[in-house]
């Protein structure tokens, strides 16, 4: 008979106030400041998903000509392009498609992503009360509070949606385990294809629904055909919501093959083990919530071994272990990569704390201390992330040197102008300017910006401090610049300050 009793703790009372609490916290933080830069200071990543799914409204074509993402997050941007379209219509806004513009569209898509992951704190929720209700509550709530996922929350990125199909793999996958049915397996199975079609790597999640079904026993359908179902679902769901994966199969194929090329190629300066450790503690959990984490891992272990619950353990332990794994071999590092873990990190920190101060029952110390002992531990695993989230909203809403740079060319560089920037912190509307955008002002010199009709330039700290700031280090970088800003007439410098945080821009104007 399949193990019925897969909750530990003995307090499976739900707090519906806590819960609420926990995940109105989740969406206030990250519906903060959520139209920060619109439309001017967009991540490099998030046009290739608003745009092109506008632009697939636009024409009517279900094909987005991109393969460096499945199709999942397209689709949904679709629908969301739709319905703010459609609303857009009826208040007036335009009264055509060819009127629309993309940066019209942008706030809803953030806010959709935003609520998918305060959505993912219930799913985390829901996981954690196969262990208990204080496990469940913990570890929603620091799902809700980490500063990675709130951050990357605000943006119509690919990692957000990843995460939570993740989650409600892992979620499928515990109800399968429960239920013993081919069909709950198979619902797991399609959450994990759903995973896959948000970001390639997701199919990661597979192991999950697999794994579930190999380890539960017994199963009336047999196992090999259960787990033949469940594969065969999650590619289903892949191929329903990445269809022109197999449609346009050699623009797929030479697509992923320089995806792959990339990230095996790319360089970087230490090792990726050490670097991702190093992110989840400084931009997610901090140390007291990773230390116990890993304390609640090594529980984990124990209870693969001696009992009870293997099934949930192994679960809990087996993504993040072999996601972490992965990740180190790919040469391409951003610290949101990480965010699919997190759900599973969360709980076992939430385990670390509970699970593991339950321990001390068997040394008869008194049930006030090891209240106190789980209250002190839950203050220390939220609080850094709570005070790391707060900062990263403040931040986000205050006025940026980016916003200055922005203002004062709209206001002092006229329409038609040919201007180049560097990097793309400073996004300037096409219909109005000529605008280009280069990794550093020094890759040309100054006389074929001339010759190129170029007629300002915004330099960008990010670009030109180490050069600056160094010289002895980059004499050459060094006397590119100088070469290009003396020859140049500075019209305005804008520079960061305690109330202003961003990097300091120069903008100059090219001399005939």
């Amino acid at each position: 008979m399949i193990e019925r009793e897969w909750r530990e703790a003995s307090d499976l009372r739900t707090s519906r106030i806590a819960l609420a609490l926990v995940l109105l916290s989740a969406a206030v933080l990250r519906l903060w400041a959520i139209d920060r830069g619109i439309p001017y200071a967009i991540p490099v990543d998030e046009p290739e998903i608003v745009e092109r799914a506008f632009n697939m409204m636009r024409s009517g074509s279900l094909h987005p000509h991109f393969f460096d993402y499945p199709g999942l997050s397209l689709y949904l941007q679709l629908v969301v392009s739709i319905a703010r379209f459609v609303a857009g219509a009826i208040t007036g806004e335009w009264g055509s498609l060819a009127q629309a513009a993309p940066s019209s569209f942008y706030l809803w898509g953030r806010v959709t992503t935003a609520l998918i992951g305060a959505a993912t704190v219930l799913l985390v929720y829901h996981i954690g009360m196969r262990w208990g209700a204080r496990h469940a509550l913990l570890a929603a709530g620091l799902m809700a509070v980490l500063q990675l996922h709130v951050r990357y929350s605000h943006y119509v990125l690919t990692d957000t949606p990843l995460t939570f199909f993740v989650a409600l793999s892992f979620l499928l996958s515990l109800v399968a385990h429960e239920r013993g049915t081919l069909s709950s397996f198979a619902v797991a199975g399609a959450a994990s294809g759903l995973a896959a079609a948000t970001k390639y790597n997701g199919g990661v999640a597979l192991l999950m629904p697999v794994i579930a079904c190999w380890m539960t026993y017994p199963l009336a359908p047999g196992r090999v055909k259960t787990i033949l179902a469940t594969v065969a679902a999650s590619v289903a769901a892949f191929l329903l919501c990445a269809p022109y994966t197999v449609l346009d199969l050699p623009a797929f194929l030479d697509s992923f093959a320089r995806l792959a090329n990339q990230y095996r190629t790319a360089t970087v300066g230490e090792s990726l083990w050490v670097l991702y450790l190093k992110y989840l503690v400084r931009h997610a959990f901090g140390w007291p919530a990773m230390l116990l984490a890993l304390g609640g891992m090594g529980l984990g272990f124990v209870r693969l071994v001696r009992g009870p619950g293997r099934v949930r353990w192994m679960l809990a332990i087996i993504f993040p272990v072999v996601y972490y794994t992965m990740l180190t071999t790919q040469k391409i590092v951003f610290a949101r990569y990480l965010l699919p873990l997190t759900p599973s990190v969360c709980l076992l920190a939430a385990t670390g704390v509970v699970s593991g101060v339950s321990l001390l029952r068997r040394y008869e110390i008194p049930r006030a201390p090891r209240t106190a002992l789980i209250a002190g531990l839950t203050i220390a695993a939220l609080l850094p992330p709570v005070i790391m989230s707060i900062r990263t909203d403040r931040d986000m809403a205050r006025s940026s040197t980016v916003d200055q740079a922005y203002s004062w060319i709209l206001q002092n560089i006229p329409a038609g102008a040919s201007i180049v920037l560097e990097r793309r912190a400073v996004l300037l509307p096409p219909a109005q300017y000529r605008a280009s955008y280069v990794p550093q002002l020094r890759r040309k010199t100054y006389e074929e910006l001339r010759q190129e009709g170029i007629e300002y330039l915004v330099a960008n700290s990010e670009a030109y401090g180490s050069s600056l700031t160094a010289p002895q280090k980059n004499p050459a970088d060094y006397n590119d610049y100088m070469r290009i800003f003396s020859q140049s007439r500075e019209l305005q410098t804008i520079a960061p300050s305690p109330d202003q945080p961003g990097p300091e821009f120069r903008i100059f104007k090219v001399v005939p």
